[in-house]
């Protein structure tokens, strides 16, 4: 039921933009628009109580009375932007203002015309959705809604959780290595039997599912049996605190707590100073099982007393928030391929090789959808083990993994498991992680496509002095902290870019999006068909043709396989339409994209990817609404001059192919806060740059003529241009990422004064004659990717002094033989370092810089080994102590293995051998 509260958050305050002058609506009419904004809040508030209880334990007349809220508010909002479009979608400022005007002067009062239509038609709706929502809300009180209060969950059965704490030590599959680090983090350090040594605490992260529970039971079983005082206490995700320090203390002397003590006397302090009064002279040893926040956590530590005798804690818990606040941390990783196939086929056939050969596809199949979270598979092989006559079964229940589509009460302990940590998220972030139940199973998510199109789609709400796309942010990040968001690959930076989501999330979030009508899914023919009286909104379409049904209220369509859309129908009658998202799909021979021009209502236009070589319609700036335009990807030659009257543009891609240089009003789309690959060839446009006060992410191509010389060597850009664009950019005060790339020749000017630059954070300039002074600047640049023809000694110690730099890359054209050497406490922060054309070998770092590094390439010129430059005791990479793997690239200019060569690569196997980390060293 979350989903409606996410459809009605917003409707209220955008109705009271209606009663602005500007809109010139009648009295009465505005007065009515006043009582429908109370009523929705009203609503709203409602609704957030509904949102707080699990659909099981929902009254059925409830749920209908919420669908009805859901599907009048979708429609109302529809209503209020048909009319926006209407009556105020007309750019203001136009591109060319002398053509519009020629165009009103045919037209006559066609303009004034349509929106005197549009008010009347407007007071004449508000009087039918009074109506409706008036029914509404005479239900909601006869099905006792406002009564509702959140109780705990009533549960049948056995709660899955439990049987981690009593599998015996003979069942248990693949944690023996996964222990081994844990006794290993617990135990270093106490052979010593050194006195004062401090209470070791850890945290055990991950999702629902993975073994946390079972890993951490059979490390308690094997580190406390000379313990006398310890105590295993799950807490779970509502935590009675007095009970569970009730519980600690029965555990910790049973005899003591159970018969001669009166806990009903005692508040939740005393509870806590009964507690440290009884540990503070003993060696305990205490796991707190399923952490869910760190206020919970917090709370219980203040109890656990730190006695310097060596103590243990050991907490678990599904939030990284959590588990970074404990400090010493160990991520969960799921069971090794050999581990899952010895537990699922142990369990249906006893070991593999009496698995028979028919069921061996389907089964490698379903342990890869298992991905080796141990309940998943103990869940599926359950339920497979009395289906071993009927082959079919097994594909059906392999293929309904991660669609949504199965709901056999076999999956329930997995269901109830994951359920525990949806229900733990706030009402929009519930939203924002059914929405990703629009993408395929096993579909690698772009971090940015995602939270724009969240954006698009009203999810993301404004939070003071933020940008939507930073809130966004915030929004994917505590998905990710709360483990129902896997990253798959990392940015130069170190944050999340590429994610994706394990399959049983995926089944989960399908089945309650289906619950909700929130997507429509076609998959292979099979369709998520919409609940009774609700419509299709949002549209997915996987690997399949298109199915014939009513799109008249669609909002969102995403289409997944390349070659569907030459059978998708015209969609220019999909009036409503705000999210168009063609990535990857087949564009090359598509005819025209014309119909855009028609999708009035459209907020995201995604053609990454689809190779479209046609024109972008000149109507596509009629699209006052839209927030994204990304062209990546495809073989568009220019961009309408209309794009500039795009006044709500928050978003532009216009891709490598595009050169896109505006002649004029490029300072007009000043709600632009990701600008990427726009051509700079005029000062002018330059100077422009300078108005987009939003700019988080700057991407600017620099373009000379050639024609200009016959000697390219001698190309450059104009010293005015460099000028006004280091104006501009000492103006961008929110900018966070700058590319600056060259076409044609190498920028010989980027020096200058430069303002603020206190939010920049990743830099690349490629192609540069020197390194631009103003870089020291940039207190807080995390990354830093440049290419030059010269660097020189200076230029090195200013990267050094950057504190805040995690990812550095200089490839320097000019090679640079003289060593270079930086302060010991240089470059603090570097975790991954590339240099080429430098002669960068690690005694150039002294003992204590580069403390963090982890991955470093560099170079080596054997004339520079050979005139001495160097030696081979250069090549030490003992002092970097977090070096995990370096990469070597020897430069032999006539390609012969030559003994200085021989003596390089036989270094590099010895520095790895001695590294305290083992670290890898590859030469190349």
């Amino acid at each position: 039921m979350d989903l409606v509260t996410g459809a009605l958050g917003k409707l209220p305050s955008k109705l009271l933009e209606l009663i602005k002058d500007e809109y010139k609506l009648q009295t009465g009419v505005k007065d009515q628009i006043r009582f429908l904004a109370r009523e929705l809040e009203s609503m709203h508030a409602a609704l957030h109580k509904v949102a707080e209880v699990p659909p099981d334990q929902l009254d059925e007349q409830v749920r209908l009375w919420a669908r009805d809220v859901r599907e009048a508010a979708y429609d109302l909002e529809d209503i209020l932007d048909t009319f926006l479009v209407r009556v105020d979608g007309n750019p203001k400022e136009p591109a060319d203002a002398n053509l519009v005007k020629r165009l009103m002067e045919k037209m006559g009062n066609l303009f004034s015309l349509s929106k005197f239509k549009a008010r009347h038609e407007i007071a004449g709706t508000i009087d039918v959705l009074i109506k409706q929502l008036e029914e509404v809300a005479k239900l909601r009180g006869r099905y006792t809604v406002d009564d509702i209060v959140h109780k705990p969950a009533v549960t049948t059965g056995i709660d899955p959780r439990l049987s981690a704490l009593y599998t015996k030590a003979s069942q248990l599959v693949g944690i023996d290595e996964q222990s081994d680090k844990l006794v290993q983090m617990l135990t270093e350090g106490d052979h010593d039997m050194q006195p004062n040594q401090e209470t070791k605490i850890v945290s055990v992260v991950g999702v629902g599912g993975l073994g946390k529970t079972t890993l951490v039971k059979a490390v308690y079983d094997k580190l406390t049996f000379d313990i006398r005082f310890k105590a295993f206490v799950p807490i779970g995700q509502n935590p009675d605190r007095k009970k569970v320090l009730r519980d600690i203390l029965i555990a910790l002397d049973k005899d003591r707590y159970m018969t001669a003590f009166n806990f009903a006397i005692l508040d939740e302090r005393q509870l806590i100073d009964e507690l440290r009064e009884f540990l503070k002279e003993k060696r305990y040893f205490i796991v707190i099982d399923d952490v869910w926040d760190v206020p919970s956590w917090e709370q219980l530590r203040y109890a656990l007393v730190d006695n310097s005798l060596g103590s243990k804690i050991v907490i678990t818990t599904r939030n990284h928030v959590v588990a970074k606040k404990v400090g010493c941390s160990y991520k969960m990783e799921p069971l090794p391929y050999e581990c899952t196939k010895i537990l699922f086929y142990g369990r249906i056939f006893g070991c593999e090789g009496n698995c028979p050969k028919q069921f061996l596809e389907v089964s490698e199949e379903i342990l890869r959808k298992c991905g080796g979270v141990p309940l998943a598979i103990n869940t599926v092989s359950g339920l497979l083990a009395n289906k071993l006559g009927n082959i079919k079964e097994w594909y059906d229940i392999c293929g309904s993994i991660g669609s949504g589509l199965g709901s056999n009460p076999s999956m329930d302990s997995m269901r109830k498991i994951l359920l525990l940590s949806y229900y733990d998220l706030p009402v929009h972030l519930r939203t924002c992680l059914l929405y990703l139940s629009i993408f395929p199973e096993d579909y690698l998510i772009d971090k940015d496509r995602l939270i724009w199109r969240w954006i698009a789609e009203d999810f993301v709400q404004h939070e003071q002095s933020k940008s939507l796309f930073d809130v966004g942010e915030s929004y994917f990040n505590e998905l990710i902290d709360r483990s129902l968001i896997q990253i798959v690959f990392p940015d130069d930076n170190g944050m999340p870019y590429i994610c994706c989501l394990h399959d049983m999330v995926l089944d989960l979030i399908c089945s309650l999006s289906r619950e909700v009508n929130f997507v429509t899914t076609v998959l292979g023919g099979r369709q998520s068909a919409p609940c009774s009286g609700s419509k299709v909104r949002r549209l997915s379409l996987h690997n399949t043709t298109w199915c014939i049904m009513d799109t008249s209220k669609l909002r969102t369509l995403a289409i997944f396989s390349p070659a569907i859309i030459n059978s998708v129908p015209s969609l220019s009658s999909c009036h409503l339409l705000r999210i168009l998202d063609l990535q990857g799909c087949n564009l090359k021979d598509h005819p025209s994209l014309e119909f855009v021009g028609k999708l009035f209502h459209l907020r995201y236009l995604g053609l990454a990817d689809t190779e479209y070589a046609g024109e972008l319609p000149v109507e596509i700036g009629k699209l006052q609404f839209l927030q994204t335009l990304d062209l990546d990807g495809t073989k568009i030659q220019e961009l309408p001059p209309s794009v500039v009257g795009l006044r709500q543009l928050i978003r532009l891609h216009a891709g490598d192919n595009i050169l896109w240089s505006p002649t004029n009003g490029l300072r007009n789309l000043t709600s632009l806060e990701d600008l990427r690959c726009v051509t700079v060839d005029s000062a002018s446009l330059a100077e422009e740059l300078g108005h987009l006060r939003q700019l988080r992410f700057l991407s600017v191509f620099f373009m000379s003529d050639l024609s200009l010389t016959s000697d390219e060597d001698e190309c450059k850009i104009d010293e005015s241009i460099c000028k006004a664009f280091l104006g501009s950019l000492g103006k961008l005060h929110k900018i966070q990422t700058l590319i600056v790339q060259t076409v044609n020749f190498m920028i010989t000017d980027l020096e200058g004064p430069v303002e603020s630059l206190d939010n920049l954070r990743d830099l690349r300039i490629y192609d540069t004659s020197s390194m631009p002074t103003w870089i020291s600047t940039a207190a807080y640049l995390s990354c830093l990717d440049i290419s030059v023809v010269q660097m020189r000694t200076e230029d090195i110690q200013v990267l050094g002094m950057l504190r805040n730099l995690r990812y550095l890359k200089v490839i320097v054209d000019v090679h640079v033989l003289e060593r270079f050497t930086v302060t010991p406490d240089a470059f603090p922060s570097v975790e991954t370092c590339h240099f080429f054309g430098l002669s960068a070998v690690p005694s150039m770092f002294p003992k204590g810089a580069m403390r963090k590094l982890e991955y470093y390439c560099f170079d080596i010129r054997l004339e520079a080994f050979s005139r001495g430059d160097f030696t081979i005791d250069d090549l030490s990479f003992g002092h970097l102590p977090s070096l995990d793997l370096a990469r070597v690239f020897v430069k032999n200019g006539d390609g012969t293995l030559s003994k200085d060569v021989k003596e390089i690569k036989e270094k590099l196997k010895h520095e790895a051998h001695v590294h305290p980390n083992h670290a890898s060293i590859y030469d190349s």
